[in-house]
């Protein structure tokens, strides 16, 4: 609409007719309120998108801090699992170089053992040695002065035979008794001729030198071997001692405990066995006199669970959970229960159902045929249970004649 026209409606041609001019108005205001409305949806519309966008944005700053602080989390369990490991790592190395030490520093004090038994060896063989030359001296037969480098040198030589024999895990107690017996031979001699020759104080020093040497070494070959076959030391003895007594009384506890349930359990299926044969002899006197006539002839000393479904099969004729009772009941309450649901009386039933069933006497009622002589299909009704109940009969009797 232009603004002449506008104009012409507000009155300006005053030939306009006054029901133009209130139409007019009437869709101006309609125009502003329909504007007014756009507007106001419009600007709605904008708040509603404002309040989309802020939660969009919020949704995504609390996304992108939950991925940053997962992804914080993830790091600084790395970083835990990483400083475990190099702990772990650090522990392990810390622990394989004290073992390292430790085993150098054995190594060591057992080299340095050996060492100083050799060189007391060596000491007690010089000090014994004089005392024993002198002994075999002779002008005549200088070669008898070999003899005490014999004693000395064969003592020396079994002790290295009993150290190969333990080292290739054979018997070696007979090399070392015969070290100690040349070991003591070798004394004896010192003892005799220092007395005769010199002092008490040289023939027994001499005497103690000939046995301290090859029993100091064979005290450090006895430890090796004890520590290649794993001995235990008397302290690690007697833990063990005391260890096997203590599992030796668990398992005689362990024991007894086990009879004691054991007893307990066989008193208590004794008891339920005698209640069970009481409570079945009281229920079913024939059953029972009967199973106890079975038993005695199959040989069980007791009423067993076989003997008892045999009798009861025998004297029932069923299962002990059936019976002709228990199968009465069973149907009785099956009709109660179908005659519920089809929502009839019982006994109106029961006399419809009779009435059909073969072999029950009743006064016969004449019912003459529409037309004599002659039987049309439906001319007798019957009421629905009757129907049932004479179809159920006629297949229980087509079942039984085929049984027969």
């Amino acid at each position: 609409m232009t603004a002449t026209s506008i104009e012409r409606l507000n009155g300006h041609d005053r030939g306009f007719d006054p029901v133009a001019l209130a139409e007019a108005e009437a869709i101006r205001t309609r125009a502003a309120a329909e504007a007014e409305a756009a507007r106001i949806k419009a600007a709605e519309e904008a708040r509603k998108q404002k309040i989309a966008n802020d939660k969009a944005e919020d949704r995504a700053r609390e996304e992108q801090a939950a991925r940053a602080a997962r992804i914080a989390k993830l790091n600084r369990e790395r970083e835990e699992q990483e400083r475990a490991a190099r702990e772990a790592d650090e522990k392990a190395a810390a622990q394989e170089q004290a073992e390292e030490a430790k085993a150098a520093e054995i190594a060591a004090a057992e080299e340095q053992w050996r060492q100083y038994a050799l060189r007391f060896y060596a000491v007690c063989s010089i000090v014994a040695l004089p005392v024993q030359i002198a002994a075999f001296y002779n002008p005549n037969a200088l070669w008898l002065m070999a003899a005490p480098l014999m004693l000395e040198g064969g003592a020396w030589v079994v002790l290295k035979g009993a150290k190969a024999a333990a080292a290739d895990h054979r018997p070696h107690w007979h090399y070392r008794l015969i070290a100690w017996v040349l070991a003591f031979i070798a004394a004896a001699i010192n003892l005799w001729h220092g007395l005769h020759a010199f002092d008490p104080a040289t023939a027994i020093g001499t005497a103690f030198a000939s046995i301290a040497g090859p029993g100091v070494y064979d005290l450090h070959e006895h430890g090796q071997i004890r520590k290649r076959d794993g001995a235990l030391t008397r302290k690690q003895r007697k833990a063990q001692a005391k260890a096997e007594r203590a599992e030796a009384a668990r398992k005689a506890a362990e024991e007894k405990r086990r009879a004691v349930e054991k007893e307990a359990a066989e008193r208590a299926a004794a008891e339920v066995a005698e209640k069970l044969a009481q409570a079945r002899a009281k229920e079913f006197p024939k059953v029972w006199q009967h199973a106890l006539r079975l038993a005695a002839a199959l040989g069980e000393t007791t009423v067993t669970e076989a003997v008892w479904k045999r009798a009861h099969r025998d004297v029932e004729g069923a299962d002990p959970s059936e019976s002709a009772e228990i199968i009465r009941l069973r149907n009785a309450a099956e009709a109660r229960v179908e005659a519920a649901r089809q929502k009839r009386p019982v006994n109106r039933s029961s006399q419809q159902v009779t009435s059909q069933v073969p072999g029950v006497k009743k006064p016969r009622v004449y019912n003459p045929p529409a037309r004599r002589g002659v039987r049309t299909k439906g001319d007798v009704k019957y009421a629905p249970a009757a129907r049932r109940q004479a179809a159920i009969t006629a297949k229980q009797t087509a079942a039984k004649k085929e049984a027969q």
